[in-house]
């Protein structure tokens, strides 16, 4: 036993050396960055795929659970190949031009979202649509320290959210089909569930599509 725990400390201190070498760092953290995208990509849909499909999917436990797992695993799996590919095609493209410039990171994640995003399925739609909410807030602040538009006397935020929140609920109210599944899951929860009602209990304990007729 006291030799095997040996063995394993000599392994472990090879490793650790091996992992400081410098001629291996952008190989090791294009690994790295496919290890953090899995890891996050599972921390994120975990919750997210248990909360919804307990609230708004029928079916059984193990239904449930089984759709969480591979929404969970689909989600990982994207982000850390998203991550390994961006990461890969960085650091060709400055082994090659011998220097890293701007455009490298929009051509790495644009050939990298064509490879692994293309798939229009809920995971990746919800993920293209949680990008393109914060490219838009980030584009208005760069425009502004360009100083391509003024910088607004007043915050622009309760402007912003109301516009947001009207256009969202007209959409809801007379496009319902143009809006996202699980958003449209939602809304009808709060706006359409609440309309219904036939006693004390659908009024406050239940919801009256789970358990009133």
């Amino acid at each position: 036993m006291a030799g095997d725990g040996a063995s394993f400390r000599a392994l472990l201190r090879a490793v650790n050396a091996f992992l400081r070498q410098r001629r291996y760092r952008t190989a090791l953290a294009v690994l790295k960055g496919f290890r953090n995208g899995a890891v996050y990509g599972a921390k994120i849909r975990a919750p997210h795929a248990l909360v919804m499909t307990f609230l708004f999917k029928s079916g059984s436990l193990r239904e449930k659970l089984k759709s969480i797992a591979q929404a969970t695993y689909t989600h990982s799996w994207n982000l850390a190949y998203f991550v390994f590919t961006y990461k890969g095609l960085m650091a060709l493209q400055s082994q090659l031009q011998g220097k890293k410039i701007p455009f490298h990171c929009f051509f790495a994640a644009f050939m990298g979202s064509l490879l692994v995003f293309s798939e229009n399925n809920p995971i990746n739609s919800q993920i293209t649509m949680y990008l393109l909410s914060r490219i838009l807030f980030g584009l208005s602040r760069l425009a502004v320290e360009k100083g391509y538009i003024p910088e607004p006397k007043r915050d622009p935020f309760p402007f912003v959210t109301a516009l947001v929140w009207g256009i969202v609920l007209w959409l809801f109210e007379y496009h319902r089909q143009t809006l996202q599944p699980s958003l449209q899951s939602s809304m009808t929860y709060l706006y359409d569930d609440s309309n219904v009602w036939h006693d004390i209990s659908d009024f406050l304990i239940y919801n009256k599509r789970t358990d009133s007729k």
